[in-house]
């Protein structure tokens, strides 16, 4: 059984956590009756925090308005936590045009750490190596960010600045839905009203954002997460491909997920020469076809281009590369020389 001290502690961030906490419910959380729950209140209250006790049907304890406790208290799970989020957020593109806010705001928090937890962190840290390097992606402003974050949740509309790929620029207005985090990109999802159809809009290439009066009902259907994997997987390429594949969603998942490839089930297949059983459509888009035969071998289940032409001579070329090198036996060395 945790300590008493910790106990209180533990109470202490349950009530920081915000509304009403009733007594059963905070019994359970701590693992302890009713009685002793109303003894750490005590504690609490001696120790001048404003525990307030709320009366009737939905009562229970909270803190009082405004509050604010000064100590940093985490334990050790929730501090490395923290300084995990902090440094591979950037690292993974989930950081903002603030180059130093995660540096900083890491440093703020080892340094009120207690001294042995501070270390032990470190020794962490200093082990840890990333594979994907820092810088590698494009990240949006601070203001951009929690501007479109507030106008999702209100339901507003807005006006952003946008450049594209190509370098032109615009100003739009947006019905956001939501925003997205994918392969180290924020994304954010919505309507454009003038053209009335939905946008797939990158946050790093949003340099202004303006919430506008009003309101709109987000439609219903896909969330946005589901909106901006199916924008991303529709988006114009060099190259339209489609396939039949024999196998199963999660099969063909682990090599072409949705943001790549849109899948369909299809009937049993015309060809005599294969059975019938669990064929799928995909189809893709892509600037190149080089990266496509290694992911078809390296599924290992039956399929059949449709198109593009250039993708049946790319396959057939590393199947004869395959071939040629599975061969090939390695010479002996003649060591009487």
């Amino acid at each position: 059984m945790a300590r008493p001290t910790a106990q209180v502690l533990t109470l202490l961030e349950l009530l920081q956590s915000g509304g009403i906490r009733t007594v059963a419910e905070l019994a359970h959380r701590l693992g302890v009756d009713g009685r002793t729950v109303r003894r750490y209140v005590g504690h609490l209250i001696d120790l001048d925090v404003p525990v307030e006790s709320v009366r009737g049907r939905h009562g229970g304890y909270r803190l009082a308005p405004g509050y604010r406790m000064p100590p940093l208290m985490l334990s050790d799970d929730e501090a490395l936590a923290v300084l995990l989020g902090l440094v591979a957020g950037p690292r993974t593109g989930l950081a903002t045009t603030s180059d130093t806010a995660s540096e900083t705001a890491a440093a703020k928090i080892r340094r009120v750490l207690p001294e042995r937890l501070a270390r032990r962190l470190g020794t962490v840290l200093e082990a840890l190596a990333f594979t994907a390097p820092p810088g590698k992606f494009g990240a949006p402003q601070t203001e951009v960010l929690l501007a479109v974050a507030d106008a999702v949740r209100h339901h507003q509309p807005m006006s952003i600045r946008y450049t594209t790929a190509d370098g032109r620029r615009s100003e739009r207005t947006l019905h956001p839905y939501g925003l997205v985090a994918h392969s180290g990109r924020w994304y954010v999802t919505g309507a454009d009203p003038e053209i009335g159809e939905d946008r797939t809009l990158r946050l790093d290439r949003i340099t202004d954002a303006t919430t506008l009066p009003g309101s709109f009902e987000p439609p219903a259907g896909p969330d946005p997460a589901q909106r901006v994997l199916s924008a991303l997987a529709k988006a114009p390429y060099r190259y339209e491909v489609t396939l039949r594949i024999q196998a199963t969603v999660e099969q063909l998942r682990t090599r072409l997920p949705a943001s790549i490839a849109i899948v369909e089930e299809l009937p049993s297949p015309a060809d005599a020469d294969l059975d019938n059983e669990g064929w799928l459509r995909v189809e893709l888009r892509a600037e190149r076809l080089d990266w496509l035969p290694p992911v078809l071998a390296s599924l290992d289940r039956p399929f059949v281009i449709e198109r593009p032409d250039e993708l049946r001579g790319l396959v057939t070329a590393l199947a004869d590369r395959l071939t040629t090198s599975a061969r090939r036996v390695r010479p002996l060395i003649d060591r009487s020389s």
